[in-house]
């Protein structure tokens, strides 16, 4: 027998630093929910979940601006909801000023109030905003619209122009400008081609407004797949490392009690010397 090693406890040492290691392993996974918390876990595995969850909070924000270029093309077609109505008023007005029965100063009221019409459409186009950005006034012509972000990735985009709607683009200032007295057949066919326009104009915006909820549900569905998938690769499974656990924590109480017999061992060369 030797007594300056004591291989029996040496081995007992070193398995129980191998347990007690698994065991704060095992440990740190179930208390964090995670089962790569440092790339040592696994570095391929980390490398393959940073990137999912770059696409992941990239499908979400492009959601997010789907979602308010939704908000935006139902304002500007509520707007233009607006000026169908005046138009559909002016078109009623040209057609009563067109009837004989009308003296000259019943005409002078129609124009006048023809006229006011005119304003308020100019008014809706000029002062509709989002964001404190103009929708109505031409600004967003082709050339000069909106591009909305609606991917993870860059050149995911969903562009949006939107045409002069002031009364003056429409055709219908000249309307009001006229002597509708004299003319009232060309004020019914401009204002009927303006609303033509405004009517292709929320056809478009409509359109947009389609194609971005269906967007905003392909990137919600991929968005939640991706999710999935990276939490196959990070997250702990519980029950697995629960049992895990356990293994380690035993494994670590019997070598606790493995070291302290072989500790006890060289203790017998004592009966030899007496």
């Amino acid at each position: 027998m030797r007594i300056n090693n004591n291989i029996m406890a040496m081995n007992a040492n070193r398995q129980l630093g191998i347990n007690d290691q698994g065991t704060g392993r095992s440990l740190e996974k179930l208390s964090s929910g995670f089962r790569i918390n440092r790339a040592g876990d696994d570095a391929a595995g980390l490398a393959i979940s940073e990137k999912m969850r770059g696409q992941i909070r990239g499908l979400q924000q492009g959601s997010r601006n789907a979602q308010d270029g939704v908000s935006l093309i139902q304002t500007a077609e509520g707007a233009l909801n607006e000026t169908h109505a005046i138009l559909q008023r002016m078109r009623e007005l040209s057609v009563q000023a067109s009837n004989d029965t009308n003296v000259t100063k019943d005409r002078e009221s129609i124009k006048s109030e023809i006229e006011q019409l005119s304003d308020e459409i100019d008014r809706i186009a000029e002062q509709t905003e989002f964001n404190t950005q103009t929708l109505l006034d031409g600004d967003l012509e082709s050339g000069d619209g909106l591009e909305f972000q609606v991917g993870a990735n860059s050149g995911q985009i969903i562009s949006l122009n939107i045409n002069d709607m002031q009364a003056e683009a429409l055709g219908v200032n000249t309307v009001a400008a006229s002597n509708i007295t004299a003319n009232q057949s060309v004020a019914i066919q401009l204002i009927n081609d303006a609303i033509i326009s405004v009517s292709e104009e929320r056809s478009n915006l409509g359109a947009v407004q389609n194609r971005l909820e269906h967007t905003i549900r392909n990137a919600d569905n991929s968005r939640e797949n991706l999710q999935a998938a990276e939490s196959r690769i990070r997250d702990v499974d519980m029950a697995a490392e629960m049992t895990e656990f356990s293994k380690n924590n035993i494994l670590k109480q019997a070598s606790q009690s493995m070291l302290a017999q072989a500790n006890q061992a060289p203790q017998g060369v004592l009966q030899l010397l007496m």
